[in-house]
């Protein structure tokens, strides 16, 4: 059997050491900036984007818009009566006008025209849970240290509205609106950021601890490779 050349064996190690290092590196930064990398991801891609799709299709930049509003198919029905239109005369329409500004019957996934505008990608509940979220994770930075979870029970509360809405109007009992929508949307994005955030602060707190033990565990190996390189 061929012995491992010292020189292999030797690189191995330091590409090892590297890899770990840099592994290290990106714990430590991520558990550092996790609040405004979820927040930004959050805000650019929940709401960015979708708002994002209505002013390409008014730029004339159909291809684009186009999509965008089929990445956020399977996350959202995309109803035009229950979605938000901007660059035209109205932000809502019943579907009643909808049905009047098409010429027949309304598409599900119908984006709208120049005439009354073209609608967000995602519906007007989803617009206010991701805008939500995303302010309250700008709220939580100077809060981070001392803001407790929400309660199971206050969050099962603060989703309840949003629950009997969205059921209510499944089942047929009413129609819900879009203030009902923008608001028990707006109540659970902030309670879902209430619960979770404090959790991952505190573990993302320990994770930084121990991500800067272990860089400066590291630092030794690294000035022997600079030595030896």
């Amino acid at each position: 059997m061929e012995s491992t050349h010292p020189h292999t064996a030797q690189a191995s190690d330091v590409w090892s050491q590297r890899i770990a290092r840099w592994l290290t590196h990106f714990i430590y930064w991520f558990s550092g900036n996790w609040l405004w990398i979820i927040t930004g991801a959050i805000g650019a891609f929940y709401v960015g984007l979708p708002l994002l799709a209505p002013a390409l299709m008014a730029g004339g930049h159909v291809g684009w818009a186009r999509v965008i509003y089929t990445v956020f198919r399977p996350l959202c029905h995309q109803l035009p009566e229950r979605s938000f239109f901007l660059f035209g005369p109205r932000a809502v329409y019943s579907l009643e006008a909808l049905s009047h500004a098409a010429g027949g019957l309304v598409p599900q996934r119908w984006v709208g025209n120049s005439a009354i505008g073209f609608k967000i990608a995602v519906c007007q509940r989803d617009v206010a849970i991701y805008a939500a979220m995303t302010l309250a994770g700008l709220a939580f930075y100077p809060l981070r240290r001392t803001l407790r979870p929400l309660p199971l029970r206050w969050f099962l509360a603060l989703l309840l509205p949003m629950a009997i809405d969205g059921f209510g109007q499944l089942f047929g009992l009413w129609v819900s609106t879009w203030w009902s929508r923008v608001l028990t949307g707006g109540l659970f994005g902030l309670a879902a950021v209430w619960l979770t955030y404090p959790y991952l602060e505190k573990g993302m707190r320990e994770v930084h601890i121990d991500a800067a033990a272990a860089l400066h565990d590291l630092a030794p190996a690294q000035q022997e490779m600079h030595q030896h390189g």
